[in-house]
């Protein structure tokens, strides 16, 4: 089993401060994304668990998978949920020189831009990797980097399903922002802890809200 960093700790957040990583509010709303979609069928799935439970998440999108299902993506839309720029190709910042990166997250743009006349204002780093240069150019562009406070690890095929929802559970709090994959690699272990966590956050009186 690989070793994740689960739960951010107070010092990472502090030393990249210009980063996102949790939301405290006093509304008890915490903060369901997932990333690397749009996905036929994984994120309708997605989709319908979270309107089970009348919640509102933000979808952390690959341009080229916009692309090629730009209807999954307009069904993201229409449920009301929130569209993050996750770069056009998946680049890791730290393997990529900043000018072709910059030039990805616009081709996103562009992509997302034939199918939504909203301004898109949230850019995750795949893998949570990025430069400074990288960063500040996209915060100058307008973007807010958001990054997380708890990481369920399903992507990781190594783990269990149980453990997963453990990573979830035991970490969540008001405020937290939650990464899911709505991607093939990680469908076994969404598809068990996406509806726990559902309950368990209703159970607990937490609502699921989406970025702005």
């Amino acid at each position: 089993m690989k070793l994740h960093w689960i739960k951010t700790h107070w010092t990472i957040k502090k030393l990249f401060s210009n980063y996102v990583w949790d939301i405290p509010n006093t509304e008890n709303k915490v903060y369901l994304t997932f990333d690397d979609g749009p996905t036929p069928e994984i994120t309708q799935w997605t989709l319908n668990q979270l309107k089970n439970y009348n919640a509102k998440a933000t979808f952390f999108c690959i341009g080229d998978n916009i692309r090629k299902y730009p209807d999954v993506l307009k069904e993201v839309l229409k449920e009301g949920h929130s569209i993050g720029n996750h770069t056009f190709n998946h680049l890791n910042g730290w393997k990529t020189n900043t000018q072709d990166y910059i030039e990805n997250a616009k081709l996103f743009e562009k992509e997302y831009g034939k199918l939504s006349t909203e301004n898109c204002q949230l850019f995750r780093p795949p893998y949570g990797k990025i430069k400074p240069s990288q960063s500040n150019i996209l915060r100058k562009m307008g973007f807010k980097i958001i990054m997380w406070d708890v990481l369920s690890v399903d992507f990781d095929v190594t783990i269990t399903p149980e453990k997963c929802l453990e990573n979830v559970l035991q970490n969540v709090h008001s405020g937290s922002i939650i990464v899911f994959h709505d991607s093939v690699k990680a469908f076994a272990n969404l598809e068990y802890v996406l509806p726990r966590t559902l309950e368990f956050l209703k159970q607990k009186g937490l609502v699921c809200a989406k970025l702005i």
